[in-house]
């Protein structure tokens, strides 16, 4: 095989695999739970711990609002205050159901097409507290409604995210003011 079929081979294997990955489906291998309820999971949450990704990196009071729009989706505003300038920052985007709307799975977007899993896992208490994972071991939040999370709650949900093969020592533990 010559140099340039080589080259053409490679770079269309390296496309076909961006390909995949932006529009493979979202899903997640454990199970959600099944008894969701919108209405009640709407509203502001603060984040007690995530796995750092690039929008999140090195920001401080992080919560997100989750309200119903007419159409049946639901927005996503993320906002947090970044520690080495104390600026705010934001994102909005969608979220929508990937089943029924009692089954605790959703997709995300906050770039056009581009969508996310976002998978509840657990809620606690009178929808005070949750687990929310993402499609792969790079995506995990704890959430509360207030800024801060009972310790059983919270080895409840670390215990459970470690077994499910989640590295809880990168977890980044947010700071909330």
């Amino acid at each position: 095989m010559d140099k340039k079929k080589s080259l053409f081979l490679l770079t269309a294997a390296a496309a076909g695999a961006v390909i995949y990955n932006i529009w493979k489906p979202v899903k997640s291998n454990l199970p959600v739970i099944t008894d969701f309820d919108i209405n009640r999971y709407l509203g502001t949450w603060y984040e007690i711990a995530r796995l750092d990704f690039f929008w999140e990196k090195g920001l401080k009071n992080v919560t997100a609002l989750y309200s119903l729009q007419e159409d049946g989706h639901i927005k996503v505003q993320n906002s947090g205050v970044r520690i080495k300038d104390n600026k705010p920052k934001q994102s909005i985007g969608k979220a929508k159901f990937q089943q029924a709307p009692h089954i605790g799975s959703l997709k995300v977007s906050f770039f056009g097409p581009f969508y996310s899993g976002y998978h509840i896992m657990h809620i606690a208490g009178d929808y005070e507290y949750a687990l929310v994972f993402g499609d792969n071991l790079d995506y995990l939040w704890i959430l509360s409604r207030t800024k801060d999370i009972p310790e059983d709650i919270k080895n409840k949900y670390l215990h459970y995210a470690q077994q499910a093969g989640y590295d809880i020592e990168k977890l980044t533990w947010t700071l909330q003011e």
